[in-house]
């Protein structure tokens, strides 16, 4: 096992993975999308927006289907074999790896193993989603731009797939997860939602890390820093973070990079704010929020001074969502 948990969060362990093949599978066409595809329709009680299921087994092999939701895997145990439509093709999931789909995207798991394989799963409801943990991912381009693709094109059949490290804490914070839904009370999706956001946070924050090259420069360091803080970064806090005066750091991004502090924070949320646009119907409020901006005004009048015209004569459909 990747980390080792106690007593209480193994029996919960126990108790999900007992309940898996008891939940409410639905492997049917969904007449709305014009196939015959099999979909998987969301798992968790009709209250529910976030749901934690556990595959504890030596045995599974699932028909390629597609599913209705966002879901987070975890191979906490063993490995398994997933099959993705967009390349028709096999992926070995190793222990400690994280294996992320969209909604309908195709996908088919295997588990053939001598000792049992545990796969943690995240199941998250799309408009929820969307509504309250994409902000957790919009520091990265990224992964911004792979959980928006099926506002744009519902059959995508993208997927991420990465290793987390065990010191990490996405594994702690599985722990957590799995003990309160294996308990379940009326207040469990107000405990888990919280800790569902920092999953997602911390899952960005390791996607985001693994992506960087191994040797970095200050200055490359720094501008990636940005890139991944650029709701919260000042010019302050980044001189804290990599223990330099203001001073040095506002004269050495220049030469470096050619763009100063100010200029490389609107540049990244510049990208993203482009993103959320096209791609969303949040509001013009949401959207600066998300950035960082502290009002509307701020986002219009550097979102103009960047692109030469307005967010709102742009995105003029989506400008009356309250979203």
């Amino acid at each position: 096992m990747i980390v080792t948990f106690d007593e209480e969060i193994l029996d919960a362990m126990d108790k999900l993975g007992r309940n898996f093949p008891h939940l409410k599978w639905d492997f049917s066409p969904d007449k709305r999308l014009g196939t015959s595809d099999l979909v998987s329709h969301f798992l968790g009680d009709q209250h529910e927006d976030v749901m934690v299921n556990l595959f504890k087994g030596k045995s599974l092999s699932e028909d390629f289907h597609r599913q209705d939701f966002f879901f987070l895997h975890f191979a906490f145990h063993g490995e398994y074999e997933t099959r993705n439509e967009k390349n028709n093709r096999s992926i070995l999931v190793h222990e400690g790896d994280c294996y992320i789909g969209q909604p309908y995207s195709g996908y088919a798991a295997k588990v053939a193993s001598k000792k049992d394989t545990i796969i943690i799963g995240i199941l998250i409801r799309q408009e929820a989603f969307l509504k309250e943990f994409l902000s957790n991912f919009s520091s990265d381009t990224t992964m911004l731009t792979f959980f928006l693709e099926p506002e744009k094109n519902k059959f995508s059949d993208e997927f991420l797939h990465f290793p987390i490290p065990k010191e990490s804490l996405i594994w702690r914070l599985l722990g957590i997860l799995i003990l309160e839904y294996a308990r379940k009370t009326s207040d469990t999706q107000k405990i888990i939602k919280p800790l569902v956001a920092s999953l997602c946070m911390a899952v960005s924050s390791e996607y985001t890390q693994l992506k960087l090259p191994k040797k970095l420069s200050l200055a490359e360091s720094i501008e990636a820093y940005i890139d991944s803080n650029s709701d919260t970064a000042t010019l302050s806090s980044t001189a804290s973070h990599f223990g330099y005066h203001p001073v040095y750091i506002s004269k050495l991004l220049p030469e470096r990079t050619g763009l100063t502090f100010s200029q490389l924070l609107t540049r990244s949320r510049m990208n993203r704010a482009e993103i959320l646009l096209s791609r969303t119907d949040f509001s013009i409020e949401v959207i600066a929020s998300m950035l960082g901006y502290g009002n509307n005004s701020n986002f219009y009048k550097a979102y103009k001074k960047y692109y030469g015209h307005s967010p709102r004569k742009k995105d003029m459909k989506k400008t009356g969502n309250s979203l």
